[in-house]
């Protein structure tokens, strides 16, 4: 029983238009899915990632018109980090500023990245990454040539060098016990330590380099091989303020599993460990198990599939707004509450 990697992470964005418009245009990635909160379907629910939506690429969000802003602070996922290929950064600093995006140069653990906010405040890290990751093997111009010709030109395919997941923050007051979490049950072990900011990555995923013996402070290559979506980074800050989320922030983040039947492996795990486990829930493209870590960071484990191409071909992803079979009755009322967007 594994986990695999961060299958996506889900934010609250304000205005749906401006927010597909940012993901799409300014960050080049792919409109996956068009649907709605399977919770609450008066709310659009936006899928973004590559050409197919394949888990550890996705950000999902969930537009909420008129709410207001949230707060980035403890006990939540702070920092959005996607990975992109060395030698790219000049690039994504040109074109961020070019649309007037303050950008902060950063480095980490010997990665150069870029941060900046997107148009509700979340807060996005674009690190330089030599991993190979899906979709990876062709330039983007080569990319963008290919691509287009299958989905008609959606997004902004000569800057999708966006590749997956990077290892995002969760900033906590106490780190000790979501760090036990993490390498006594969900499989992570740490690699990495800068000042108070602590890499994990997964046993299981892939070709994991060990931290080198006595040398815990320094490792500024010890990383995960292969794929940055195994890893996350744990930021403890004991006294600093309680974030509150809302609009431009984090919802929570979900982790790949490879099956129906290792998910209730899974939740089987939890609850004997004490965690409240949601009933395992049908989010049509993949199947979802809920539960809050110990600093109450709302986490999931998610299915890999079926998968977003399950009621649309791969060409059309994000056309049209598909609904669950739950809400299918009620379609021109859902429409007509939805705010109309557009994907000129």
């Amino acid at each position: 029983m594994k986990l695999l990697g961060i299958h996506h992470i889900t934010a609250i964005a304000g205005d749906p238009q401006r927010n597909l418009d940012f993901y799409r245009k300014i960050l080049g990635l792919r409109f996956v899915k068009r649907t709605v909160n399977f919770d609450d379907p008066s709310s659009y629910h936006f899928y973004f990632g590559d050409r197919v939506g394949t888990p550890g690429t996705v950000i999902t969000f969930f537009p909420w018109p008129g709410v207001r802003r949230g707060t980035r602070g403890n006990s939540q996922v702070v920092a959005t980090s996607f990975a992109i290929p060395q030698g790219s950064l000049n690039h994504w600093n040109d074109h961020l500023k070019e649309h007037s995006i303050t950008v902060e140069n950063i480095l980490r653990f010997g990665e150069q990245g870029l941060r900046f906010t997107d148009p509700d405040g979340l807060l996005i890290e674009l690190i330089a990454s030599d991993f190979p990751s899906p979709g990876a093997s062709r330039p983007p111009r080569d990319r963008d040539r290919a691509e287009r010709r299958e989905d008609g030109g959606e997004g902004n395919f000569k800057l999708s060098a966006i590749r997956e997941f990077h290892a995002p923050t969760l900033q906590l007051p106490d780190s000790a016990p979501t760090e036990k979490l993490l390498t006594e049950t969900l499989g992570f072990h740490q690699i990495a330590e800068e000042g108070s900011r602590r890499r994990f990555g997964l046993r299981s995923g892939p070709h994991l380099n060990p931290l080198p013996q006595g040398e815990a402070n320094v490792l500024p290559h010890a990383r995960a091989e292969g794929s940055t979506s195994t890893q996350l980074d744990l930021v403890e800050r004991r006294d600093g303020p309680h974030g509150h989320i809302a609009v431009g922030t984090v919802h929570h983040m979900a982790f790949r599993t490879p099956s129906n039947e290792e998910q209730l492996k899974w939740r089987e795990k939890l609850v004997d460990l004490g965690f409240m486990v949601s009933p395992v829930m049908d989010r049509e493209y993949f199947h979802s198990i809920y539960f809050r870590e110990p600093n109450g960071i709302l986490f999931e484990i998610a299915t890999e599939g079926p998968g977003f191409t399950i009621d649309e071909p791969a060409e059309h992803l994000g056309e049209g707004l598909k609904l669950p079979k739950q809400f299918e009755a009620h379609r021109s009322a859902i429409e007509q509450a939805l705010p109309p967007i557009s994907l000129k």
